[in-house]
């Protein structure tokens, strides 16, 4: 059963085409666009100033789901970070992981991010975390880190489905519904258990089921396809063609 008034609108993650993103950001933008995507993810801006971003994105019809921003840049440059995000109209930073292998990296960490949404909120901007599949394994040192995130802040969380899929061997329908009052977005990605991410179709992944999921629950499908094989605008093609299909 598919969410009242969702539209099917699907969104790139650039880091896909990283392999031109850094040399031609405006041209990614535009290549993007023509393939059908409607909104990007940023994974870096490349020295470009915000104000001639938001002219490439209003230029070329696309919207800002989020953005990949470090922590380090959070808190080194957390007002620099604010004016940009806000001139190019993203109303949603997400950590790209972060190093939480044992206790103590678990509790720095969450005591930055709570103070650092506490400001994001009053500038009505969201913080959230995209995984990886080692927040879903134990640390050597016994700590849990996907449940401190859950319960520990309030940030959203990105479900990255490969590498959920990777680490449990299942489908992230149920992770999905679990955590459905902090999921604003999700990554949907193929490939294979123990392996690489690959465009959509192509690996191993239950794929179908997390669209599925994710248009039942009217949450945006933000497209992540690493391999660059043979380049990454060939593989966001792949990816948005294979989502077009689902919809019949």
């Amino acid at each position: 059963m598919r969410k009242e008034g969702f539209s099917m609108e699907y969104g790139l993650q650039l880091y896909s085409i990283r392999d031109i993103t850094g040399s031609d950001l405006e041209g990614a933008l535009r290549k993007v666009s023509e393939l059908g995507y409607k909104f990007v993810e940023f994974a870096g801006f490349f020295g470009h100033s915000a104000e001639t971003v938001k002219g490439w994105l209003d230029a070329y019809g696309l919207k800002v789901s989020g953005t990949h921003t470090g922590l380090n840049e959070l808190v080194n440059d957390l007002e620099g970070t604010i004016c940009y995000h806000k001139t190019i109209g993203n109303k949603n930073i997400i950590i790209p992981g972060h190093d939480l292998s044992d206790q103590a990296k678990i509790d720095d960490f969450v005591e930055k991010v709570n103070k650092i949404q506490t400001i994001l909120k009053e500038n009505g901007i969201n913080l959230g975390y995209h995984n990886h599949s080692h927040e879903f394994l134990p640390n050597k040192d016994g700590s849990q880190i996907e449940d401190q995130l859950i319960y520990r802040t309030n940030m959203d969380i990105e479900i990255d489905t490969f590498w959920f899929f990777n680490a449990t061997g299942e489908s992230a329908v149920q992770m999905m519904e679990r955590i459905k009052d902090r999921l604003t977005v999700i990554h949907i990605k193929d490939g294979f258990k123990g392996g690489e991410g690959m465009p959509l179709g192509k690996g191993e992944a239950p794929v179908r089921a997390v669209y599925d999921k994710a248009v039942e629950m009217g949450i945006p499908m933000v497209v992540e396809s690493e391999s660059l094989t043979p380049d990454g605008i060939t593989e966001a093609k792949i990816c948005i063609e294979y989502l077009k299909a689902q919809e019949n």
